[in-house]
């Protein structure tokens, strides 16, 4: 399988030699998932980590009242994954489901580990990845907290405009904390204005 996508990924976030590239990249197998299926559940332990190559994702909890709350989306190429579970063998408390058609690479703990261990550039950017997506965990915590909703909405646009074409509106009004009827009266006041 073609692992050029998977590959180009690392060197986009970290200066890493093709060589070394390769070497972190040979355990990781390709497989699918259909739209609309878990990749992990809540209450599972995530035994490999995925990279996602071609799709849209996300993760969500169900709240006390029974709704579904979108904790995040995630658009290729990313990685997606429970990093707890993942690293300290603890159940997930969301559920990661795909909302297209999807592409990804995955490979175990072992194999993280063993890169780490045996890998110098492999510990950087895993460091970098880790603050890439701590910066992006607090900066939407700040915006929820700070920002009005139509703020938040037009901030996604300009940031992700292409999530709104692959993933539905309910989603996105979840994730951006608001209510569905509360984004269609957003959508439409911009478009009067």
């Amino acid at each position: 399988m073609n692992k050029t996508n998977l590959n180009n990924y690392f060197h986009s976030l970290f200066p890493i030699e093709k060589g070394t590239v390769e070497k972190i990249t040979e355990t990781f197998s390709n497989f699918t998932l259909n739209k609309n299926t878990i990749l992990l559940n809540k209450n599972t332990i995530s035994t490999k980590t995925y990279f996602l190559e071609e799709g849209y994702m996300r993760s969500y909890i169900i709240n006390e009242d029974n709704e579904e709350v979108t904790t995040n989306i995630y658009a290729a190429p990313c990685f997606v994954n429970d990093f707890l579970s993942f690293f300290k063998k603890q159940p997930t408390k969301e559920i990661y489901e795909t909302l297209t058609d999807c592409s990804f690479w995955a490979t175990s703990l072992e194999n993280v580990q063993e890169n780490f261990h045996n890998i110098p550039e492999f510990r950087e950017f895993s460091r970098l990845l880790f603050v890439i997506n701590y910066y992006k965990l607090n900066d939407r915590l700040i915006e929820t907290v700070s920002q009005k909703a139509e703020t938040r909405y037009l901030n996604l646009l300009k940031k992700q405009p292409h999530i709104f074409q692959h993933v539905p509106l309910k989603i996105i009004a979840s994730y951006l904390g608001i209510t569905d009827s509360t984004l269609s009266r957003i959508r439409k006041d911009i478009t009067k204005m």
